[in-house]
């Protein structure tokens, strides 16, 4: 293998986080164990932190040698008791046996360190350490049992820290670490969370929650694209579950939403976690080890389009920390905001109270007490007095992007917790939450309330018509008659926003009636590039297109429409049939900005043929073919050829009948046929290029170009070619259709005459029906077959307002 090679490969080395709850037993060493295996990554680097409640041990094992107390002792045979005890329930007697005499050898060197030396901060990193260290040899170990080559590293053998708080040397880490990933090129490496080391090689511990810091900050080093942090809690939700049962897993947020959580002190991020993944290319997921299929949050660096709270968040037990300030207050308060996030201990919210001298910031319990701690000792050089604290109270909070300037969602907040014991209420000046401290109060009613507020409120939903035609005027209509119930059942709030027609638009956020669409529609001049624009302000949580047309010049503007995060609905097949070059680059920006198409009215109307597809698809099946007669007018015309007239005759009636395109030849030359072909093999999976479609057009050269008066004046012309396929197709003892086929195994593709048998399902249609056969591995010898009117402006519209529907229920 080349050093490029493994170059490549080292970069996509995935990064797995387990904490102690994670590990707590050994139990949780094999589920651990299961996920790595299931996992499916070999070279995975597995960071881990101590087992269960191990570090406390070892700080109170710390804490009790320090004030003397002889309890250390048997403190200390109780950690050896319970590491003994896990390693011999986790593997068979000769796997554990190196791991318990390497025990044996640290509880000595422990027990050394705490004889003789009077400890100073390196010594009790150092006694601290070992918990990660056991973790590690433990499940390395147990995956070397279960036949994955794995191997422990400490992560003092690469990481480089200095300062205090510590800070971490990137360059020289990457570089060190670097060097260790190539001497271990396949197997997964289980690395110690929590600890480092300086310049000297002592030990620097990375502070509260260093392992999941330790988890992003490898992932970032190692130039991962995946960190994963599995807890006891499958991600972050819309409050906390246990006090709210209708909190909401949220599968997506927002890297500056996450920050701003972390902040304000969740539990399930942390600050300084986010850090790496904000200034790498990773992305961060979070998931639960003990139940890994519960689904997972991933931290993403794209912001939301939307604005809005998704978040109800609270800190039961928070300190007011006071001071006053007697000059100069407001140059005091911004140099002592700085100092302390320097320090990081920026407050989780302030208020300032000029009138009164007056600065007050809220913490944790925990923050308060080393905050406190420095800002006593900085009161002589930092211009303020009178420092101290309050007990008693909780944080409540909102967050989500520009929920600050969410006038209802502010109103309700407000609102709530003016009925509280109000201290105060800060909006952050990054927009991202609404922070309310109280005296301490039962915080489960206020938080349901909020939560309720928030998740049952409608979404507001706009609308934007495009095509003024048959079918767009049938789906008014029929949205006019629907949308109560619709907006009842999906908790939406409807508004139809804006509509254009070929002439020009009308826009209105405050809403269109439909009756003045189709009754009075006083269309203005539009110009894409300035509208796109304009619709970046609309107001709306999300916005939704309707394409009723059939014009390629649109269908051109969907990726712009696409950025604009516009959810696109068509039964304009120009997009789902396009050059395979559009098509995917359409297929990827919907992707990368979480915007749906929906287009079940391109292909056999209201007739559920992609949706059959795709169930199909999800219940395992392998799809063989597709084939069908897809066009309702040539439906009519080959149900009624069988001679006694001449085509052209049959063409005219249809034509006259308003069952053609205003143009037959549009009907005749079997492209409208070849796009449904496509976006039928595309929704099933396959990459079929248009230009990859076999297409016999039924209208002669000498025809195709002519203008369209003269092309009705010369139909008789189709008349031989045609008579003379009806007679071949008898003479087989057959009939004559017109038929669409996709070969799955071949790749083949074709459209245009064939002959049937006479019990053929294609044989005896209604005239005018569409049928469709989906052949698959259970479906071959009797495909599942689809019939039906294809076409026609109600079942159109319908198939429209179908698409509407699973789009709104989605959101």
């Amino acid at each position: 293998m080349t050093q490029q090679q493994n170059d490549t490969d080292r970069h996509r080395r995935p990064v797995h986080k387990f904490g102690g709850s994670s590990l707590a037993d050994a139990a949780c060493f094999h589920r651990v164990a299961d996920i790595i295996n299931s996992q499916r990554q070999p070279d995975a680097l597995i960071v881990v932190s101590a087992s269960g409640k191990t570090t406390n041990r070892l700080i109170e094992l710390l804490n009790l040698f320090t004030s003397g107390d002889n309890a250390a002792a048997a403190t200390l045979e109780g950690l050896y008791s319970f590491q003994r005890g896990l390693i011999e329930n986790t593997l068979d007697e000769t796997e554990a046996a190196p791991l318990l005499a390497a025990l044996d050898e640290d509880i000595n060197t422990i027990a050394g360190v705490l004889e003789n030396h009077r400890l100073d901060d390196y010594q009790r990193s150092f006694i601290q350490s070992f918990g990660e260290l056991w973790s590690s040899r433990l499940l390395a170990s147990l995956l070397n049992s279960q036949g994955v080559p794995a191997a422990s590293l400490d992560a003092r053998r690469f990481l480089r820290v200095s300062g205090s708080p510590v800070q971490v040397d990137e360059a020289l880490s990457r570089e060190q670490l670097q060097g260790i990933l190539a001497e271990y090129p396949d197997q997964t490496l289980v690395v110690t969370g929590f600890i480092a080391a300086d310049a000297e090689g002592r030990t620097r511990l990375l502070g509260r929650n260093g392992s999941d810091f330790s988890a992003t900050l490898l992932a970032a080093l190692a130039d991962s694209s995946h960190s994963t942090i599995w807890s006891d809690v499958p991600g972050v939700f819309s409050a906390d579950p246990r006090r709210v049962t209708e909190a909401l897993l949220l599968t997506r947020l927002s890297l500056s939403e996450a920050a701003e959580l972390a902040r304000l002190g969740s539990p399930i991020l942390h600050s300084r976690t986010l850090g790496p993944v904000s200034a790498s290319r990773q992305q961060l997921i979070l998931r639960c080890s003990y139940h890994p299929n519960d689904g997972h949050t991933r931290i993403e660096r794209l912001p939301r389009r939307e604005s809005g709270a998704r978040i109800v968040t609270s800190v039961d037990d928070a300190v007011l920390v006071e001071m006053t300030i007697p000059d100069r207050y407001q140059d005091r308060v911004n140099a002592l905001t700085e100092w302390l996030t320097r320090r990081e201990l920026a407050p989780l919210a302030c208020k300032r109270r000029p009138e009164r001298k007056l600065w007050q910031i809220a913490y944790t319990r925990e923050q308060a007490e080393q905050a406190f701690s420095l800002l006593r000792d900085h009161q002589p050089g930092g211009g303020f007095e009178d420092l101290q604290q309050r007990e008693g109270f909780s944080l409540v909070a909102l967050v989500g992007k520009g929920v600050t300037a969410q006038a209802e969602q502010c109103l309700h907040f407000y609102h709530a917790l003016n009925e509280q014991p109000l201290e105060f209420i800060q909006p952050a000046k990054n927009g991202l939450s609404l922070v309310g401290v109280v005296r301490k109060v039962m915080l489960e009613p206020l938080l349901l309330r909020l939560h309720q507020s928030l998740f049952s409120r409608p979404r507001r939903i706009g609308l934007i018509l495009f095509g003024r035609g048959n079918i767009g005027q049938a789906w008014l209509k029929l949205y006019q008659q629907e949308k109560a119930r619709l907006e009842q059942t999906l908790n939406v709030q409807l508004t139809l926003y804006g509509v254009f027609d070929s002439k020009g638009a009308m826009l209105a956020s405050q809403g269109l009636a439909v009756e003045q669409v189709l009754n009075n529609f006083q269309s203005e001049s539009m110009v894409w590039p300035d509208w796109l624009e304009n619709l970046e302000e609309h107001g709306f949580d999300q916005l939704v297109g309707l394409d009723f047309t059939a014009s390629d010049t649109l269908v051109q503007y969907y990726p712009n429409l696409v950025q604009q995060h516009i959810h696109l609905i068509a039964a304009n097949k120009l997009a789902g049939a396009a050059e395979q070059g559009f098509y995917l680059r359409l297929k990827q920006s919907l992707a990368e900005h979480r915007v749906q198409f929906l287009s079940n009215a391109t292909v056999g109307a209201g007739l559920p043929v992609q949706s059959s597809l795709r169930q199909l698809q999800q219940s395992g099946e392998q799809l063989r073919g597709i084939s069908g007669i897809f066009s309702g007018t040539l439906s009519w015309l080959f149900q009624r050829f069988d001679g006694s007239q001449p085509f052209s005759e049959l063409l005219l009636q249809a034509w006259q009948q308003g069952l053609t395109e205003p143009d037959p030849r549009q009907d005749l030359n079997g492209q409208d046929v070849k796009r449904k072909l496509v976006i039928l093999a595309r929704e099933a999976g396959f990459d079929l290029d248009p230009e990859q479609v076999k297409v016999s057009d039924l209208v002669p050269e000498a025809l195709a170009a002519l203008e369209k008066e003269v092309f009705f004046d010369r139909l008789a012309e189709l008349d031989q070619p045609l008579a003379e396929a009806l007679a071949s197709a008898r003479e087989q003892g057959g009939l004559l259709r017109h038929v669409a086929r996709f070969d799955a195994a071949s790749g083949a593709a074709s459209v245009g005459l064939e002959v049937v048998a006479a019990d053929h399902a294609f044989a005896h249609l209604r005239p005018g029906d569409n049928v469709y056969a989906i052949e698959t591995r259970h479906y071959r010898q009797n495909p599942l077959v689809i019939q039906g009117p294809g076409a026609g402006r109600e079942v159109t519209a319908g198939a429209m307002q179908a698409d509407l529907w699973n789009l709104l229920a989605g959101l």
